[in-house]
């Protein structure tokens, strides 16, 4: 448990604890529990490493080629039309 807290830190996990250290100090000030609450979230989102802040959101590549890229154009044949000049 340690070991996550205090490695892997990222800008965007110092953000989170900010961000929510914020959000829990107006809260209170205000007297607004559920603001507090909403901060504690974003403040342990950045200190435990879980969420988005973790990489649980991560979409992973495709391994394989869609058939736009093994599409290979056939080879256009133009043809000359003659008018008539008046």
């Amino acid at each position: 448990m340690l070991q996550r807290v205090t490695s892997g830190w990222t800008v965007i996990r110092a953000t989170y604890v900010l961000a929510g250290i914020g959000i829990i100090v107006q809260g209170v000030m205000d007297k607004q529990w559920f603001v507090a609450v909403f901060g504690m979230y974003f403040a342990s989102m950045g200190i435990f490493n879980f969420g988005c802040a973790g990489g649980a959101c991560y979409v992973p590549n495709r391994n394989y080629r869609s058939p736009v890229q093994n599409f290979k154009p056939e080879e256009v044949k133009f043809e000359e039309i003659k008018t008539e000049n008046k």
